[in-house]
């Protein structure tokens, strides 16, 4: 058995983020589900995903449809209250160093298989007529935001949930100027292993949400979980390598 939550695994947040694993675990229990008493933090995401004895993680919407297709069964997607996006929806902010950036900026993203981080900056370069510049994966949202910081980089779309942990807990962080945001798109959905039933993963991750602490709640900005309807995710397209 494996589980894990590893899209939003900051340190500061990472013992609210077990007390949550604890309520879906024993909601999974109950519903004659067994599941590990705690996380994997220790393991390549891909093997993750993919083990035949997934019970439960998290993933990217841009995966699901590329690589997990028919290897996982989606379960639900979070509501975090993200400005701009309807339960189950998030974005990215494309953030800079100042108000504007040159012509073919370039560009940080974290890796070439992230939604957020590159599929969302593509389709905005696309609807705004922004020809980007060279492109520099840098493996991780925090890496790419201080790429900009640094001169490293023009610009870097950024998960808006991530950004808001990001500039909450790292100083360093904050003098990044949003010069937009990119259209909502399907939220990080939680996933469990091929071939499952989604109905009692849903129910007890939906029970799990609702009595999370009001403290837990306020540190993750979990507020609920919505379902999408059936091929939400796959309608995105998949963009070029960059």
């Amino acid at each position: 058995m494996i589980a894990s939550l590893p899209m939003y695994d900051r340190p500061e947040c990472r013992d609210a983020t077990d007390r949550l694993w604890g309520l879906i675990r024993d909601g999974l229990r109950e519903r004659g589900i067994d599941a590990p008493d705690d996380l994997t933090r220790d393991r390549d995401l891909w093997d993750t995903w993919t083990d035949p004895a997934l019970v439960f993680s998290q993933t990217c919407g841009l995966p699901l449809r590329d690589g997990l297709s028919g290897r996982v069964t989606y379960v639900a997607s979070p509501d975090y209250h993200l400005p701009g996006c309807a339960p189950g929806e998030y974005n990215s902010v494309v953030v800079a160093r100042g108000g504007a950036v040159p012509e073919h900026p370039r560009a940080a993203i974290n890796q070439d298989h992230s939604q957020s981080g590159w599929g969302a900056l593509w389709a905005w370069s696309r609807a705004t007529g922004v020809t980007l510049g060279p492109v520099t994966a840098t493996g991780a949202h925090a890496a790419s935001a201080r790429a900009v910081i640094d001169g490293d980089a023009d610009l870097a779309a950024i998960d808006a949930h991530t950004l808001r942990l990001l500039q909450r807990h790292e100083d360093w962080a904050r003098p990044l100027v949003e010069i937009d945001r990119t259209r909502p798109t399907p939220a990080t959905p939680y996933i469990t292993a091929a071939g499952c039933d989604p109905a009692p993963y849903r129910a007890a991750l939906t029970a799990a949400v609702a009595a999370l602490s009001e403290g837990d709640r306020q540190a993750l900005d979990l507020h609920g979980v919505a379902v999408l309807p059936d091929g939400a995710y796959e309608a995105l397209p998949i963009p070029p390598a960059p």
